[in-house]
């Protein structure tokens, strides 16, 4: 839900209404960036991309009932669109005029594996004591976050809001808008390279995302995770972990007979609980203690805390369990991918038995040592004692070739779906993950239809 009038938004970002007046008192039933949304009295954003220009389709979404377009060109006479000279800088007035309104707890979370799962976790544990808000899906970036909190709505208690950048200054402009009171860092992984260099730079463009928040407000961080271990916040860092060191720490940490959930003791100062974990992935266990930590910061009882926890659901493409016929499990991780969470995952197969089959596409943006590091991969599941590993795309090939006699890589994802149902054996675990842009879901989608 949009909470704003066409009036009230020409006004924050200081636009041009080329629109009637009576069009100034309506109220956006959604803001859309996608011409082919439904637009029936919807406000399109008409951003200009890479490989696309959203002012193209201004016809088309006024033909299907937009209320409103905010865009950068003018148009014809009395069409209804708010013209300013940047619309990325016109929605962070938006989405920071928003944030503005609420005095409430808002937490930011980052970290370069598992935002989107701590995300949802976090989210999962405060709303079991506040009406609780959080991103949808994964817009966490430059275009999605604004629009997110453009639908809070007047009786949000708190906020859970994931925040993910791929370029130096990104950050920056999104710790503007949003002014977390706290915020969770899970890790520092190579991810991204091309363009934030190193691990440092990583950690460094993260640490923007406090930019605009009081010297107050808390940070909580993966404490197992060095480099966030070590750094230095100039502020209250509480750590959470499996490490001794960790403040809020979880141990004997148990899976399920079928590997699809596990539970764990949480440890803090003066607490001590068992949570249930509705998922499978051994990494699980640090989104829970995230959330346990906010939780605790918050004042959310240990009861509060371990329903949350039960809560969590998984979302989209990431370890999501699926059982197909001859006795295969799919694990289905293929949202996105670079080599830590590549490790996680296949880690995480462990649990589920089986011989070990990897479905891998390329890691995208790492950086000029992007070959070795797919190579470095592919060494390091041969060594893990992966039975199979199957690739397709760009430097995918260099998985294949450090995983040596055990690999096969395909000139095409259309080649490798084709091959896979004849090299899978009954009770084999398979895991399939790539980079988003890859369009891995095609492979799972296959193998799910029995293709």
């Amino acid at each position: 839900m949009i909470t704003l009038s066409v009036g009230e938004i020409v006004s924050l970002t200081g636009g041009r209404w080329t629109g009637s007046e009576e069009g100034l008192a309506l109220m956006p039933r959604a803001i859309i960036t996608d011409s082919r949304e439904n637009a029936e009295n919807a406000m399109f954003i008409a951003f200009r991309g890479e490989n696309t220009d959203g002012h193209r389709y201004i016809p088309d979404v006024l033909a299907k009932g937009a209320c409103a377009v905010l865009c950068e060109e003018e148009g014809g006479a009395n069409e209804p669109r708010i013209v300013v000279p940047e619309v990325f800088a016109a929605l962070r007035k938006l989405g920071s005029f928003c944030r503005s309104r609420m005095d409430i707890p808002v937490l930011g979370v980052t970290g370069s594996v598992g935002k989107t799962t701590a995300k949802e976790m976090c989210w999962a544990v405060l709303s079991a004591h506040f009406n609780t808000f959080k991103t949808p899906g994964s817009m966490n970036g430059q275009v999605g976050v604004p629009i997110a909190l453009m639908g809070m709505e007047p009786d949000t208690q708190a906020a859970v809001i994931e925040m993910g950048i791929s370029l130096p200054g990104e950050m920056a402009k999104l710790g503007e808008v949003v002014r977390p009171s706290m915020a969770v860092f899970m890790n520092i992984a190579d991810a991204h390279l091309e363009a934030l260099r190193n691990r440092e730079g990583i950690l460094e463009e993260k640490c923007r995302l406090l930019c605009a928040s009081e010297d107050s407000a808390p940070v909580f961080v993966n404490g197992d995770d060095a480099l966030l271990n070590a750094h230095d916040f100039g502020r209250r860092k509480i750590s959470f972990g499996l490490g001794e060191h960790c403040e809020v720490r979880a141990i004997e940490l148990e899976s399920s007979s079928d590997g699809a959930s596990q539970s764990c003791r949480i440890l803090a100062p003066g607490r001590d609980f068992t949570v249930h974990i509705p998922a499978y992935g051994s990494y699980m266990v640090y989104a829970a203690l995230a959330a346990a930590s906010v939780g605790i910061e918050l004042g959310l009882s240990d009861e509060e805390i371990a329903a949350g926890v039960r809560h969590y659901e998984t979302v989209g493409h990431r370890s999501r369990i699926v059982r197909l016929s001859g006795g295969i499990t799919l694990v289905d991780d293929c949202y996105n991918a670079n080599p830590s969470s590549n490790r996680f995952a296949v880690d995480s197969m462990d649990a589920l038995g089986g011989r070990k089959v990897c479905v891998l596409g390329e890691m995208r943006e790492m950086g000029e040592n992007s070959a070795q590091l797919h190579y470095e991969l592919g060494r390091w599941l041969r060594e893990k004692g992966v039975a199979a590993v199957y690739t397709s795309g760009g430097d995918s090939a260099r998985i294949a070739a450090g995983a040596g006699d055990i690999a096969v890589h395909f000139a095409s994802k259309a080649e490798l779906i084709s091959a896979l149902p004849g090299l899978l054996r009954q009770g084999d675990t398979v895991l399939v993950k790539a980079s988003h842009s890859c369009r891995f879901e095609d492979v799972v989608e296959a193998l799910e239809r029995g293709v």
